[in-house]
């Protein structure tokens, strides 16, 4: 059967050809997004290293004129912040968690002398508790870092193996990479991750370094607080009225963490949902011209349908046929497009975008649409086939 089916597909080569390069078009669209959509659902699920529950963003709005103000201000914004019944943690950070902000950097390890590009995130002691860090090995940074000659930071696992491969991490040190560098750094905590975009980003390298308000020349604008648990909405305005009595010619935009991560999630989404929508309706359009090309192609075969009911073939036969010659020219179409697609993971053009657990779920994912599409568009015209009466083909011109 299946030797007979490939000799009738190549003698229709040049009619076939133009069918099978619609599959192969639509069996594409299809796997990019279902690799897109496979590739967030796998971020989705990795952990992001923190819970941000009960947490409440502060971003404070200086002005370009006052871009550093005295260190005593953050002791009394912690000072007049903690005296709100809500308030249990203060801490500040170079930006909120679950925004779009990135600072990176490079070091040089001093295992393998290259440098290592990274996030870099600056925070203060608190930090950790206000949005349930998770460390793995270590501490935290705090008071007893005070008068170090190195400046304490925490890493993730990736940044702990690219800087100190096969080596224990804690109690290393590095430099940050300058040639005249005199900053060096000492490895105090590990967490597993710190993706503070939220569930859809990428992992990267972290350094997590520490900020003491009366030692550090950054200046921090974002205030991070963890608060009681069902702290209502209705919080913010007492909020903002404390920080007002601190500082009155600053203004002050406030969020609760879960707000922050709800929306920058629906904003990763939509684009997705886009493209999908889209690729639908071109699905739709491909099936209607799949079932238009297939339904022309019984109505040619007419004389050699008729002719092989005439000798013997039975309506389930035929019926059989139309739809397996369907499906094998599907088969070429995604063969094709296999052997196309394989290259991305193979010579790692999108790197760990398209990794091969991603590659093997979308190829299986777009696969079975192909085959489901092309049988739903080959049922009717294999059961209107199976229909015809060998007489017609006699009447045929």
């Amino acid at each position: 059967m299946l030797r007979h089916l490939l000799k009738l597909t190549w003698k229709r080569k040049s009619r076939n050809l133009m069918l099978s390069l619609e599959i192969l078009i639509a069996f594409a669209i299809v796997f990019g997004i279902s690799a897109f959509g496979l590739r967030y659902w796998q971020l989705y699920r990795e952990p992001i290293g923190f819970d941000a529950v009960d947490a409440w963003k502060v971003d404070m709005e200086i002005g370009d004129t006052a871009t550093v103000f005295p260190a005593d201000v953050y002791d009394r914004i912690r000072h007049d912040l903690l005296e709100l019944p809500e308030v249990r943690t203060v801490s500040f950070a170079s930006f909120a968690p679950f925004t779009p902000s990135t600072s990176t950097t490079r070091y040089q390890s001093p295992q393998t002398g290259a440098g290592v590009d990274t996030d870099q995130f600056e925070a203060s002691d608190d930090f950790a508790t206000a949005i349930g860090l998770h460390l793995v090995t270590g501490r935290w940074f705090d008071a007893t870092d005070d008068g170090q000659q190195a400046e304490p930071v925490v890493l993730n696992r990736r940044m702990a193996a690219a800087m100190f491969p096969g080596r224990q991490p804690l109690g290393q040190r590095f430099t940050d990479g300058g040639k005249d560098s005199t900053r060096t750094f000492k490895v105090v905590g590990v967490v597993e991750d710190f993706r503070n975009k939220g569930p859809f980003m990428t992992p990267t390298n972290v350094v997590l370094a520490r900020f003491a308000p009366h030692t550090s020349t950054s200046r921090l604008r974002t205030i991070i607080l963890k608060v009681a648990p069902g702290t209502p909405s209705a919080f913010e305005t007492r909020l903002n009225a404390r920080l007002k009595q601190i500082r009155n010619d600053w203004g002050y935009h406030i969020k609760p963490l879960a707000s922050l991560r709800a929306s920058m999630l629906r904003n990763e989404l939509i684009p997705l949902v886009v493209v999908a929508v889209i690729a639908f309706f071109m699905l739709i359009m491909v099936a209607f011209g799949l079932f238009g090309v297939l339904w022309q192609n019984t109505t040619r075969r007419i004389p050699e349908i008729g002719l092989r009911r005439a000798v013997g073939a039975s309506a389930g036969h035929i019926y059989r046929q139309i739809i397996l010659e369907q499906l094998l020219l599907s088969s070429v179409a995604v063969v094709l497009g296999l052997a196309l697609l394989v290259q991305l993971p193979l010579t790692g053009a999108l790197k760990n975008i398209l990794n091969w657990q991603v590659f093997l779920g979308a190829a299986g994912l777009s696969m079975a649409v192909i085959y489901l599409l092309s049988l739903l568009c080959s049922l009717y015209p294999g059961w209107r086939a199976s229909r015809l009466d060998p007489t017609q083909a006699l009447h045929y011109e």
